[in-house]
């Protein structure tokens, strides 16, 4: 097993993809905090929460990072050769799973970092202090590189069921972003903050969740339950059905 992530690991660091999305990841997170740092009170701690939280919305990229490593080989007919090297394929998924796992909680701790220091550096350019004292921000930072880590995990899911790249990732940026506010819209917050974007909100501690969003161990728990539920579909078909 070891072997098997060790070759992901392999294919992650030598393609450009992976260094593409964390350089777009920290360029929309610098950009995200500047918003609230412009527009809102520098002298309260919830202005440095609210730059902080765009880690967490960024957890889009992490999941389109899950759903290349899989449906990108099957985009580049290299699928068969890692099937051929490995023939057990649900080792190879579970492999796949568990790097892509640590990867985008990397993708997550980086642009958390990044964020804090943007947030620091305005403030005190601006003659303010940073918060660091305040426990809602480590919650903040904390909670958006998990939401990154499971969005990754539920990634490689979708890219397993789906193979067809583009399918998969348009289809699952369509739910995010606007299904699920559909739903919402039909059936109400009660029901739609059990659904993965909503849920990655309460994990990530968005400002909009936290009045009626579930709490954040719970939304946690509830987003690792899709990761799993989607990782054991995966490792079901794949070992089902043809590679072609």
């Amino acid at each position: 097993m070891l072997k098997l992530i060790g070759n992901e690991w392999l294919k992650l660091r030598t393609t450009r993809g992976f260094v593409i999305l964390l350089v777009i990841q920290l360029v929309l997170i610098t950009a995200g905090a500047a918003g609230p740092l412009s527009n809102m009170p520098l002298d309260q701690a919830a202005t440095a929460i609210g730059a902080v939280a765009h880690v967490g919305l960024t957890s889009l990229i992490a999941l389109v990072l899950g759903i290349v490593a899989v449906a990108g080989e099957y985009r580049h007919k290299t699928i068969t050769d890692t099937y051929l090297g490995s023939p057990r394929r649900g080792r190879v998924v579970a492999a796949k799973l568990t790097l892509t796992t640590l990867a985008g909680f990397g993708l997550g701790a980086a642009g958390a970092a990044v964020s804090l220091a943007v947030t620091y550096v305005w403030l005190t350019a601006a003659g303010h202090s940073m918060p660091w004292s305040d426990a809602e921000l480590w919650r903040t930072a904390a909670g958006g590189a998990v939401w990154n880590a499971a969005f990754a995990a539920i990634g490689v899911g979708i890219g397993a069921l789906v193979r067809n790249l583009a399918v998969a990732v348009a289809g699952s940026l369509a739910w995010l972003t606007l299904v699920e506010g559909v739903v919402g819209q039909l059936v109400g917050r009660d029901v739609t903050r059990y659904l993965p974007f909503s849920a990655g909100t309460a994990v990530g501690r968005l400002p909009a969740s936290i009045a009626d969003g579930l709490p954040q161990w719970g939304a946690a728990a509830l987003l690792a339950g899709y990761a799993v539920l989607f990782a054991a579909a995966a490792i079901r078909f794949t070992t089902r059905r043809d590679v072609a």
